[in-house]
């Protein structure tokens, strides 16, 4: 199985997942430019560690080994100094990728030392900035369209994002990635911040045209909520409105959504459609929260959607 996404929202993901396989790819973004990540992105020349490192803890295991470097790694310094606001996860990333040279292996040799169950992958090796471009900012010209610049700043625009690149614009996808998606029986993509975490992935070429011809069932799972800044307004059928208009080469298999979320089961449905997706609604949210989805709820839906195995031939038996 292989997750695309970064933040928190591929952080539950990859908790979910990890209960179902004990063979799960992070495909995880590298477009932060702020707080930690954004520092040692700027010092180094790195990708940013911040999500990666999420994905890492996201992926230790339950018992005390696990529960405790996870819980190390998403440490963040205090005082006053320079170490101030950086977690600690992020500076063992950087060590090991100037200690071995290498972005993957750097990133194996941690997920080794964590114990984690499944590998994390950036979708590039090298950092991408976002580029949106932004129609309302300025409230005396509200059509007018302007480009927003980066990850922090796309995720608080309170305009309507119209549009959305990658740069450099020829930074090439992760050759490991593409592999695991060449071998995938599940992808899986959300939830997360539509605008800087789950729809940058497909900006880059190879990225987007190895998730439209992956052998395995693709799904999207939807956020519970709009988020202030980047999706406000939006109704979950709009999230697919913006896929079909910007990624009509990748279709869906399924968009998996919780009920009690949706006010609009004939829209969402026609949306679903539009992307040859089926509409799977199923309870994930967690209870005690308004926006977050519940890891256990999320790893018994995505675990109804797994395929059957394989046969001799190499298709995928049908889907009932």
């Amino acid at each position: 199985m292989v997750a695309l996404g970064g933040g928190h929202g591929l952080a539950v993901t990859l908790r979910a997942l990890r209960r179902v396989t004990d063979q799960l790819t992070a495909v995880v973004g590298v477009s932060d430019d702020g707080g930690s990540s954004g520092r040692l992105r700027k010092e180094f020349g790195v990708p940013p560690p911040g999500d990666l490192r999420m994905a890492l803890a996201a992926l230790c295991g339950d018992d005390t080994w696990g529960r405790t470097w996870s819980q190390v790694v998403q440490h963040r310094f205090a005082g006053h100094g320079e170490l101030q606001g950086h977690a600690l996860g992020n500076l063992l990333i950087t060590a090991l990728w100037e200690e071995t040279g290498d972005i993957v292996e750097g990133l194996d040799w941690v997920a080794a030392l964590l114990g984690a169950h499944g590998r994390v992958l950036p979708v590039s090796l090298e950092p991408l900035e976002i580029v949106a471009q932004v129609r309302g900012l300025d409230p005396v010209r509200p059509g007018d369209v302007a480009t927003v610049r980066g990850q922090v700043e796309i995720a608080r625009t309170l305009g309507h994002v119209t549009g959305l690149t990658v740069e450099p614009p020829d930074a090439a996808a992760c050759l490991q990635a593409l592999q695991a998606l060449e071998q995938a029986d599940l992808v899986v993509l959300g939830p997360g911040s539509w605008f800087t975490s789950v729809l940058p992935h497909l900006r880059l070429p190879a990225m987007a045209a190895a998730v439209a011809d992956s052998p395995g069932r693709r799904v999207l799972i939807l956020n519970l909520a709009p988020q202030p800044g980047e999706t406000a307004g939006f109704a979950p059928e709009t999230h697919l409105e913006v896929w079909a208009e910007q990624f009509p080469e990748v279709c869906l298999d399924v968009v998996l959504a919780d009920p009690a979320r949706v006010p609009d089961v004939a829209a969402l449905q026609t949306a679903c459609r539009a992307v040859g997706a089926r509409l799977v609604l199923e309870r994930v949210a967690d209870t005690r929260t308004e926006a977050k989805h519940d890891a256990d709820l999320l790893a018994a839906a995505l675990g109804s959607l797994t395929p059957a195995p394989r046969n001799s031939g190499g298709r995928m038996r049908p889907w009932r």
